[in-house]
């Protein structure tokens, strides 16, 4: 089966062999004028789709030296491509590094060499040393002791089957369950292999120490969007080898090849991150669920926050859920090697979450940005040589540059958007399409020279931040010194890594962040954290915003207050309109249980996810009329289908931002109580939708269980 970047290619190709090859072999074949990489697939996943060639043209060669990918392996990809409505050829591209599809076989006999070259001492130990060094060294390298939380998950971990949900409060350890039962089972089995995912790029650095510390990092690759393809491939062919033992990456790594897996840990398992959202619009999350079925592998999830679905798992008793309801206090991630029995009475348990302080912005004067209470509490902490993290989700300096004399806006000419106002390289920047430009001096529409940043974003809340704190001194008598941590300031190589170093070593005072910098990261200075603009997802049209957002509340606060001697005075400051809103009530109390229970009652009253299903069939056209009509002809078509009467089809509208790079969107809503007729119904929708497509569509997709309606 070749894997090809090709829309009209949808099911498995034929090809001549003179060699009797085993399914999962890598080969080159010829498609049209190009050659291309090739996975010998199995009959029965063939004779399930359609089969677009006849045998009567022979494999270019095999790729000497790799493995086979296993049947697991294959039986994961067949799954993910018969589930979320996408060819296998497209799934398998997906899951495999660019590079081993795209090196010429010279250049890929010269990458195995190297991979698989003799240990030296600037090169990897080979497996069977690396297991060796694991097995021997397990009570020199776990130096931590076990709080009776963290110890009573592991003991359940390791007795049970799973998958299990480990509900940890922020700064509860959950890492540390993570490295206690990885190093446990490498330490039982010297082929095992686990792995271990995240949601986000920038929490790599921080896992990847942890790790290496533990293990040595000849025992741990990670693999993500942001290595190079040499990287990528290096990591793949180790994993693929087993002679790395652990892997860590984000949602792709879902689908490394790893021979002897044994264990998944997904950590901030609520995070949407998980969802691949171009492509092939696969869960990571919900793969885990399954590869670890398949492998026979355990599965852990970890959240302080976890999804609603995994919620409900519990609840229906598919999954087994840990609680780890207290914070871990210094004593215990201080203690050392050799560490007894003494050590870990005296680690320090604590409830200990931060304070929350709700702020009514309809008490303060127009347009403030900083109330003065929170003003007021950030300067304490800065006299105490504490630190401050303020988040704003919202990076540039302005969302808008406008007119003041007429109507101009900084609209992009490419998409329903406006472009972001950029104050330090003075460019108006579109976060869709990427259009730049350099800042007008003067409207563009009439010529007024006064034209203003309308919003505010990180840039922006950063200098405020600046103003309003010159006067502040800290202890020393030095200046404040604030930093800024978005998308734009970590866009260097490097540049991520070196400012959590400046916040760990305490050269920052106030932190100003998105999201980025709310969840995953050990601040262990940070006593105070504040949302200025917490209201925007309180009344929004999609269901799942209340739900996105008080996770977003709650990982923020447990940025705050991780040290057990700062903790009593750690607060989370929240600015907002609409204070007396019930999900700020159960946030004031950190009581996840409460607003989980409120949620799901909505929703089961409403029939939506988790208590039904839904799926969006998503078109992309020159013309918004061109993309509705063919979601209208699509819906007629599916009447004519068996069992279209259990499946809800709603009108389609124009996506939230209805055009991007010129291209209009439109999307069309999908419902059933059933999960199976649900699959039945769109499997058989497809051939349909394929016949309808006409030179008006660029494109269609369905996605299956959308996180974004």
């Amino acid at each position: 089966m070749p894997t090809p970047n090709h829309s009209s290619v949808r099911g498995p190709l034929s090809y001549r062999s003179e060699l009797a090859l085993a399914p999962g072999s890598l080969v080159r074949v010829p498609l049209g004028k190009r050659e291309v990489l090739g996975i010998v697939w199995d009959a029965q996943a063939g004779e399930a789709q359609e089969r677009a060639a006849s045998s009567d043209k022979s494999l270019a060669g095999v790729l000497e030296g790799v493995a086979p990918l296993s049947n697991n392996w294959r039986t994961l990809v067949d799954f993910a491509a018969r589930y979320y409505q996408r060819s296998l050829g497209e799934v398998a591209l997906a899951a495999l590094p660019p590079q081993l599809r795209d090196l010429k076989p010279a250049q890929m006999a010269r990458r195995l060499q190297r991979a698989t070259r003799p240990a030296t001492a600037s090169t990897p130990a080979r497996p069977e040393n690396q297991a060796f060094s694991v097995a021997n060294a397990t009570n020199a390298t776990n130096s931590v002791a076990l709080s009776a939380e963290q110890a009573s998950a592991c003991g359940h971990i390791a007795q049970n089957k799973g998958p299990f949900l480990l509900f940890g409060a922020t700064g509860s350890g959950k890492t540390e369950v993570y490295l206690h039962c990885v190093q446990a089972l490498l330490a039982a089995d010297p082929q095992a292999q686990a792995l271990v995912m995240v949601p986000e790029i920038n929490l790599t650095p921080q896992l990847e120490a942890s790790f290496h510390a533990r293990f040595g990092a000849a025992q741990v690759v990670s693999l993500h969007s942001g290595m190079t393809n040499p990287q990528r491939l290096k990591s793949w062919l180790a994993a693929h080898q087993g002679a790395a033992r652990i892997v860590l990456g984000t949602r792709m790594a879902v689908f490394a090849s790893m021979p002897h897996l044994q264990m998944i840990v997904v950590d901030e398992e609520h995070d949407p991150s998980y969802k691949q959202q171009e492509g092939a619009r696969y869960s990571a999350r919900d793969l885990a669920i399954y590869r670890g079925h398949l492998e026979g592998a355990k599965v852990l999830l970890g959240s302080a926050t976890p999804s609603l679905e995994s919620w409900t798992a519990c609840e229906r008793g598919r999954y087994q859920r840990l609680d780890m309801p207290s914070r871990i206090g210094s004593a215990a991630h201080s203690a050392q090697q050799g560490a007894s029995s003494d050590a870990q009475a005296g680690a320090t348990l604590h409830s200990g979450l931060p304070k929350l302080r709700l702020v009514d912005m309809n008490l303060q004067p127009p347009k403030t940005v900083l109330s003065a209470p929170l003003l007021a509490a950030i300067e304490q902490r800065i006299a105490r040589g504490e630190q401050s993290l303020v988040f704003l989700n919202r990076r540039g300096y302005a969302p808008v540059l406008a007119c003041n004399a007429c109507e101009w806006k900084s609209e992009c000419p490419h998409c329903s958007a406006y472009r972001v106002f950029h104050k330090i390289d003075r460019s108006l920047r579109c976060h869709h399409c990427g259009f730049a430009d350099r800042v007008p001096r003067a409207c563009p529409s009439c010529g007024n020279v006064d034209i203003a940043p309308v919003g505010r974003g990180t840039e922006r809340l950063e200098e405020h931040l600046a103003e309003l704190l010159a006067r502040a001194q800290r202890p020393d008598g030095s200046p404040v010194r604030i930093a800024r941590m978005d998308a734009d300031s970590t866009r260097l190589q490097g540049a991520l890594q070196s400012q959590l170093a400046q916040v760990h070593a305490g050269e920052v005072d106030v932190l100003v962040g998105t999201q980025m910098v709310t969840k995953g990261h050990d601040f262990r200075r940070i006593t105070l954290v504040a949302a200025v603009q917490a209201d925007s997802a309180l009344f929004s049209s999609d269901f799942r915003a209340p739900e996105r957002l008080f996770a977003l509340l709650m990982q923020a606060a447990g940025r705050a207050g991780r040290d057990a001697a700062q903790a009593a005075h750690s607060e989370m400051w929240v600015q907002s309109f609409h204070p007396l809103h019930p999900l700020f009530a159960a946030l004031k109390k950190h009581d996840y249980p409460a607003f989980a229970r409120q949620q799901l009652a909505e929703r089961e009253q409403a029939g939506l996810p988790p208590y039904g299903f839904q799926a969006l069939l998503r078109a992309d056209a020159r013309s918004q009329e061109a993309a509705q009509d063919f979601l209208k002809a699509a819906s007629a078509d599916a009447q004519t289908l068996p069992g279209a009467e259990l499946v809800s089809l709603y009108p389609p509208v124009p996506l939230g931002i209805q055009r991007v790079a010129n291209v209009e969107r439109a999307q069309m809503l999908v419902e059933c109580a059933s999960r199976a007729a649900l699959q039945r119904f769109l499997w058989a929708w497809q051939p349909l939708l394929w016949a309808r497509k006409d030179k008006a569509v660029i494109r269609w997709a369905i996605d299956v269980d959308p996180l974004l309606i």
